[in-house]
This record gives structure tokens, C-alpha cells and sequence, in this order.
């Protein structure tokens, strides 16, 4: 019992359940038998289902089991408890000493995957497949798939565990790649399934998160890639400024893949709509920064279309593709405040130049995974104290879960 319900048991919690064994025994059952009735009537008590934190400071048990359940999805292990029984986890030594033991340990693996999924969108990574005419090199490729998304879940815990600056976030100098990525991404001399580091040049359009397959296939519909979609993600999971909802009515674009037009052009047509105009400036410009990238994050100077466009002389699987070289790509804009771009080498140097807004969305969605909560209003000054606080540092990502952990929010309830 002590081990379901993440705390020492009452007596009289312990005397309930062990009457269901007792009265089995009288009843002539074997032990087992008896003993799988109390297990029954444990496993199906709130105490084992839920969390019961009383209002106010956590104490040593409650914090053991949210903190076991944040970094390795599971119950304490008998450090932890121990830890909590005798009052070290409830000073700030003590719970930064189990809060390094516990992402050292490989259980945080499932952390670093849960919140990626949560955060970055990769659960809906298998919701779309990519044009089977338009895209056949990616058809039923799911050893890609399954790759881009342990890049991006690698890249994630490289970040953490060496506590690098948020700005890797959208710029950092390495790849967590295997061969099959490799090739998608245009790098050579990566060899093998195995994901590993690799270090990139200084002019490379890789590293971080942005430019990650991925990421870009979440953000696309399968069809065609859209700097609607793309543009909305960006505001919402890395800078964590959403847009509003599209005004009743708005309608929304459909690429033409006849490749006659271009998205953009048909969101120029779109946002002269006044409802739709104010949200359109802010949202397509991050959109159209990652249209050099297709929906699978490999790099394009042309669109392909199924209608007009030049021939091309490619054989995918031995057969000849059906698509065509459709119009150029065009990867510039300007952001709502004035910045202008030409391609992602630009716009991620926008991106970088937002540490604070970068680290204070990460920030935030360290505190909604650790709680389960929502951010009030009463959790925006300990956010400016985390932000203060690694500043200077330029705002390293493990530092920041790591106070987010020692905050009053994490502590209490």
C-alpha cells in the first residue's frame, strides 16, 4: 500500500483492505486468492488513481510523487522516499540533489518524450502522409518518420542534460541524425540507424529545432506544405505569443497544386480581407521563412506541381515521377515589427534575437507539464524570477526546469 499510494498508509486505510483478504480467508480461500482481493481494493482506491495533494506546501511525499511522476512518469524509487521521509527533499539542496539523480537516470527518457509530444506537436506526427504523386520518395517511409522523430526527442536531451542556451532552441551548431536523415538533409559521411551528434558548419540552414523533419511534418497537411499552419506554430510553440482564432467566415486556403498559383499568392488575395489582414501579418511571415523546406524538412527552390511546370528526370522506386518543377519558392518576408527577411538564415537570426521571449515560452511550458495547471496571473512574477535569475547566463535550458522545480508553484498546490 505504501508503494501504490506513494505515502505511509493510515491504519485504518491498511485495516480496510486487509478485511477483504480476512473475510476471503475465513470464506476458505487460499491466500493468493485473499491477497488478490486486497490488491483489488488498492489498486482501486483514489489514493492509487490520484494525486491527493492537500491545498497549501506539499509535503515530502506529495512533492516525491510529483516530482517521480514530471521526470520519469512513474512511482519514487526508495531514494526518493527516503529523501522525503526524513525532510531533505523539502529544502532547496535537497530536491536540486534528487532533481540531478533523476535526469541522469535513462527513466527520464520519458520526460524528454512526453513533453516533446506535448510541446512540439509529434504526437500528431503520424496524423497525414505525404502525397504519394507529389512526394513519392516519402511514401510509406516510416523508418523517416520514425527517425525525424527521434532527432527531434535526442536534440531535445542533448539540450537539457548539457544545459545549453535557449537559443538552440532555433540555432545550435550540431544535428542528432542517422543516415536516412543524413540524406534528407544533404550531410555526408553519416552512416548506420543509429542516431548520433554531429557537429555542422558554420553557414549550415540545420540545427535546432525549427529546421527539423519533424517539425516540418506536423506542419504540414500531407498535400503540400502551408505557411498558414507553419506561421501559427511558430507564434504559438516557440515564441508562445498564439494568434487570436480566424474571425466566422474566414474560409482558408487550399494550395493549388496544378502549381497555376502560389500559397502566396492566394494569401495575398486572402488577407485584403480586413478581418483577416491584422492576423495574417503576423502569422505569415514565419510561415514563409520555412517554405524553402517540403513537407518532410528536405530543401526546395521550386514547388512541384501536378499540372504546369518544367519536366524533370527523376525515377523514384525505378518508376518516373509524375510531378513537375513548378514555380520558385519565395522564402522572404516582414514581421510585424518591421524586420525584413529573405530566407530562414535571416528570420532565425530574428528568432535569436528573442532570448527572453524564447525562454520565457519554455519557461511556461516547463510549469503547465509540471503541474498540470494552467499559468495565473499569480505565477507570472516567479516567471520573471526564473527569467532574471539566468539572464546573464543566456537563459540554460536545464536551469530554467530546474527552477521551475524549486518554484513556490511546483511546491505547492
Amino acid at each position: 500500500m505504501a508503494r501504490a499510494y506513494r505515502r505511509t498508509p493510515d491504519e485504518s486505510e491498511v485495516q480496510r483492505c486487509l478485511a477483504f483478504a480476512v473475510e476471503a480467508i475465513d470464506r476458505r480461500a487460499c491466500f493468493q486468492d485473499a491477497m488478490r482481493l486486497a490488491y483489488k481494493a488498492v489498486l482501486c482506491s483514489p489514493d492509487f488513481l490520484y494525486f491527493q495533494e492537500m491545498p497549501g506546501r506539499l509535503d515530502g511525499e506529495a512533492l516525491a510523487s510529483r516530482l517521480s511522476f514530471l521526470l520519469w512518469r512513474s512511482i519514487p524509487d526508495d531514494e526518493l522516499m527516503a529523501s522525503a521521509q526524513t525532510g531533505e527533499l523539502l529544502t532547496d539542496k535537497g530536491l536540486k540533489l534528487q532533481f540531478s539523480r533523476m535526469l541522469r537516470d535513462p527513466k527520464s527518457k520519458r520526460f524528454i518524450s512526453d513533453f516533446a509530444g506535448q510541446w512540439l506537436d509529434l504526437r500528431h506526427v503520424h496524423d497525414t502522409s505525404p502525397d504519394r504523386f507529389l512526394f513519392p520518395e516519402y511514401f510509406c517511409d516510416n523508418h523517416l518518420v520514425d527517425s525525424c522523430v527521434a532527432e527531434t526527442e535526442a536534440t531535445l536531451e542533448e539540450m537539457i542534460r548539457q544545459n545549453l542556451p535557449v537559443r538552440t532552441v532555433v540555432d545550435a551548431d550540431f544535428v542528432l541524425i542517422n543516415e536516412r536523415l543524413a540524406e534528407l538533409y544533404g550531410i555526408d559521411e553519416v552512416k548506420g540507424l543509429s542516431i548520433r551528434r554531429v557537429n555542422l558548419p558554420p553557414d549550415s540552414l540545420r540545427g535546432g529545432l525549427l529546421t527539423q523533419s519533424s517539425v516540418m511534418k506536423v506542419t504540414a497537411n500531407g498535400l503540400t506544405t502551408s505557411p498558414v499552419l507553419r506561421g501559427v506554430w511558430v507564434m504559438d510553440r516557440i515564441l508562445g505569443t498564439p494568434p487570436s482564432p480566424p474571425p466566422p467566415g474566414a474560409g482558408s486556403i487550399e494550395p493549388d497544386t496544378r502549381g497555376a498559383v502560389t500559397v502566396r499568392e492566394q494569401l495575398a488575395k486572402h488577407s485584403q480581407l480586413e478581418s483577416c489582414a491584422s492576423c495574417h501579418a503576423a502569422i505569415d511571415p514565419p510561415g514563409f521563412a520555412l517554405e524553402s523546406f517540403d513537407v518532410m524538412g528536405k530543401w526546395r527552390d521550386h514547388y512541384r506541381s501536378i499540372g504546369e511546370g518544367d519536366e524533370v528526370d527523376i525515377k523514384v522506386a525505378l518508376r518516373d515521377v509524375k510531378y513537375k518543377r513548378g514555380l520558385p519558392v519565395d522564402a522572404s518576408g516582414v514581421t510585424q515589427d518591421g524586420f525584413r527577411f529573405h530566407d530562414i538564415y535571416q528570420f532565425r537570426t530574428y528568432l535569436c534575437g528573442q532570448q527572453e521571449q524564447l525562454a520565457r515560452n519554455l519557461t511556461e511550458r516547463f510549469l503547465v507539464f509540471a503541474t498540470g495547471a494552467g499559468i495565473s496571473f499569480a505565477d507570472c512574477p516567479i516567471i520573471g524570477e526564473i527569467l532574471q535569475r539566468n539572464a546573464e547566463a543566456g537563459y540554460p535550458i536545464q536551469s530554467l526546469l530546474q527552477d521551475v522545480i524549486l518554484s513556490e508553484t511546483f511546491r505547492s498546490k
